[in-house]
């Protein structure tokens, strides 16, 4: 069938979406609906698509489009539940289990027939936009392929949907934190119920900050409300019986001023944020390294962990959307060297969910005193980093991929030996929709994975890649067909079965013979150099598009159309 994906935004779930559909054959457009319903229903009509589906949209479908054509609505609540903030409520009410509503488009919001539902569990420790890309994603898709597959029978009848009250968007006053009486488990709901968007509004420190997710602290204590600590860029903040890491603030936005966009805390507050001599009460300190080799249970905030599992090394690292700035680059690549020191055969690299990685960390970028000077040190942070994962020879390095990953993030993984990833895993392997050439050594890394032409296209047609695509080019070796939350326990199964095989030697021996033939053809400092190159040149021109479109990318500016990658028509138009 010709499906056109209508959505807000190009987000996870509708990349998801578009790529599990043309996996299975299905002819897939995109169109973009950005308020202007004469022009979506014109392009509707210009496609003449067989079925429409909506993964993600915050404003109606236009009645010219819906009376028309089966429009199908994916709403991230279970059947029956209404209004704007369903899955916010769901994560700041602690519900244990919630799900996903496939339901017709009519009159009335999210009041339509339903084609189909899926009910996922919420595990209690997960921010909205994790189980966002994770349980909510795997249940969205289950309904939509269940939906599509329902329409497409000509036999189904939709259902009537249960009875029930619309709910009003979740505003900042039911989000509000009381410091001095809500108890530390309250206080990571409400964060963790608005982690990505739209943040916690609060006032300290005489202004006033969206506060973005959320960690438990169990060891430091402190008056409520209070700023005890810091450490790598988040802030620690005491409650009534604990205390709570934020690693990201935004500062809100005054009259007249651009959009504001998430920092790490301790970058946002800059100068506001108190030394130990004004705090007068107690020490605003950063918080010691713990042990290189574990994260010691309920300690404090960390953002990279090694420990190991009988030879194998398991390198774990979280960034708040996987952005990687030139700091935690450094330290990431401080970590990656130590794990080569430890007598293992085997080093995995990635988190226990979510992202893997984005590559550099535009914000930081955007927010520096010279964008084009700390773009470049991030890249060569990131570079820095992949060299030592590509020179590595003396042991297989494994990517492990629970979550997305794009451009430099891409990349990234694969320097690995191999690349594995959970089967709900898009990759976007491509630059260009930020106006770069790209670095990370992927003029040597992606053309030997996929090959030249492969590669060329990847990074033309920037579009994303499912998993199971990927592993047919040749971007991912494994897929592991489980959900986000079972993902670390298959990692490490799988991880210790490869360290214990027969061949592993004598893999290790033709690893280190590859890499000094492959250097003898091109050395990798003349595949850096010549990306730099590239990469300075855009960087070092103030009228060069990325840095536009950088600035619009992290100030979430909504493009004034649908972007040119996307405006594909079906074959043979509509």
């Amino acid at each position: 069938m010709r499906i056109l994906l209508l959505a807000s935004a190009f987000n996870s779930l509708t990349q998801r979406v578009f790529v599990e559909l043309r996996d299975r054959g299905h002819p897939v457009a995109v169109e973009l609906a950005l308020g202007d319903d004469e022009r979506l229903t014109a392009a509707v009509r210009r496609h003449g698509p067989d079925l429409v589906i909506a993964p993600m949209l915050t404003t109606a479908v236009p009645e010219a489009v819906w009376s028309a054509y089966c429009c199908l609505i994916v709403h991230p609540g279970p059947p029956g539940d209404r209004g704007p903030s369903s899955l916010d409520r769901a994560v700041q009410e602690g519900r244990g289990r919630w799900g996903v509503t496939v339901l017709q488009a009519v009159a009335e919001m999210d009041a339509g027939p339903v084609w189909a539902s899926a009910g996922f569990g919420v595990p209690p420790d997960v921010g909205k936009s994790d189980l966002y890309r994770g349980e909510l994603a795997d249940a969205a898709l289950r309904a939509v392929l269940l939906a599509v597959e329902r329409f497409a029978s000509g036999t189904y009848t939709p259902l009537t949907p249960p009875e029930h009250t619309w709910q009003p968007y979740l505003r900042q006053e039911e989000r509000r934190i009381d410091w001095h009486h809500d108890p530390t488990d309250t206080v990571l709901r409400k964060l963790r119920a608005a982690d990505s968007q739209p943040g916690v509004l609060d006032a300290f420190l005489g202004g006033e900050w969206y506060l973005h997710g959320g960690r438990p602290e169990h060891r430091l204590t402190g008056p409520p409300g209070e700023l005890l600590a810091t450490r790598h860029g988040a802030i620690c903040r005491a409650t009534t019986d604990g205390a709570v890491w934020i690693p990201e603030l935004r500062p809100r936005r005054r009259p007249g001023e651009s959009a504001t966009f998430k920092l790490p805390a301790t970058t946002a507050l800059g100068t506001s944020l108190p030394t130990a001599a004004e705090k007068g009460r107690g020490e605003l300190r950063e918080q010691p390294p713990t042990s290189r080799t574990r994260n010691p249970a309920g300690g404090s905030h960390e953002d990279i962990t090694y420990e190991e599992h009988g030879t194998v090394g398991h390198l774990r690292f979280r960034f708040p959307g996987g952005a990687m700035s030139t700091g935690q680059c450094r330290r990431l690549l401080d970590a990656y060297r130590h794990a080569r020191t430890r007598p293992t055969d085997v080093v995995v690299l990635g988190g226990r969910r979510d992202f893997f990685s984005n590559g550099i960390h535009l914000n930081v970028i955007e927010a520096a005193p010279d964008p084009a000077a700390e773009s470049l040190a991030n890249i060569e942070a990131i570079d820095d980093l992949v060299e030592e994962i590509l020179t590595t020879t003396d042991r297989l390095v494994i990517a492990a991929l629970p979550g997305n990953a794009a451009a430099g993030g891409a990349m990234l993984a694969l320097a690995a030996d191999e690349v594995w990833c959970r089967e709900g895993a898009v990759l976007n392997p491509h630059y260009r929709l930020m106006g770069l050439y790209g670095s990370e050594y992927w003029t040597y890394t992606l053309p030997r994975r996929v090959g030249p032409a492969a590669a060329e296209r990847l990074t033309r047609d920037a579009l994303p890649v499912g998993a199971h695509a990927a592993r047919t080019l040749g971007l991912v070796d494994r897929v592991l067909g489980c959900g986000p939350g079972d993902f670390t326990a298959e990692v490490t199964r799988m991880a210790d079965r490869l360290a214990r095989s027969a061949g592993l030697s004598t893999r290790l021996g033709a690893k280190k013979a590859a890499r000094e033939r492959d250097e003898a053809v091109r050395p990798l400092r003349a595949h850096r150099a010549a990306e730099l190159e590239r990469m300075r040149a855009v960087f070092d021109d103030p009228s060069a598009p990325y840095h536009a479109l950088r600035s619009a990318f992290v100030r979430k500016r909504r493009p004034d159309g649908t972007p040119e990658h996307l405006r594909t028509d079906f074959p043979n138009g509509g």
